[in-house]
């Protein structure tokens, strides 16, 4: 700590600030991995997003501002020698700290842009094609099964015809849904 004590104020503020978000910034990542960063744990009253909608990102949090401290004082640490101006140097050192909140909003967005929702859904099985599993007694006078794929996953689904009966392993068309989820269906011609 003597080494910090004989620099410039600027510098040092600069250094003590690099030194506690960087100690910081450490031990978060640390509990992400483990798995203990279910988040930020301290939230702001407001959303930052100003728009009303939701959204991926946070603009006041915790983590931002630890990242905008890691970009100001380490951005301020680097430009030191570089730039003689004190007031030069914090707006370059603040745009790096805005830099590094930007760049976590862009690996976020491009994070969340990898997730899935492959929840079932009835209604995706309009207009798609399967095989009857059980006989389909006709015009709607008893329920069959249907055998369909739907996002990769099979699903055995109640379904009635509106006209004759179908068979086993006929291929059919789901043409709607009738209340209580069952599919009304029609054989492929």
């Amino acid at each position: 700590m003597e080494y910090l004590e004989n620099l410039d104020t600027l510098l040092r503020t600069f250094w003590y600030v690099a030194l506690g978000s960087s100690l910081v910034f450490v031990f978060q990542t640390i509990m992400t991995f483990v798995g203990g960063d279910a988040t930020d744990g301290l939230d702001a009253d407001f959303d930052g997003d100003m728009d009303g909608g939701d959204a991926p990102f946070q603009l006041f949090s915790f983590r931002n501002l630890v990242n905008f401290l890691l970009g100001l004082s380490w951005g301020g640490i680097s430009f030191y020698d570089s730039i003689e101006s004190p007031a030069l140097l914090i707006a370059a050192a603040s745009l790096t700290g805005v830099a590094m909140v930007a760049i976590f909003f862009v690996i976020i967005t491009q994070l969340q842009k990898l997730q899935e929702d492959n929840s079932f859904k009835i209604t995706d099985t309009i207009n798609k094609t399967g095989e009857v599993y059980l006989n389909i007694p006709e015009k709607k006078s008893g329920m069959g099964k249907i055998s369909i794929s739907i996002g990769g996953a099979h699903h055995e689904l109640n379904a009635i015809s509106e006209k004759k009966a179908i068979e086993t392993g006929t291929l059919i068309k789901v043409k709607r849904i009738e209340s209580d989820n069952i599919l009304v269906v029609e054989t492929l011609n």
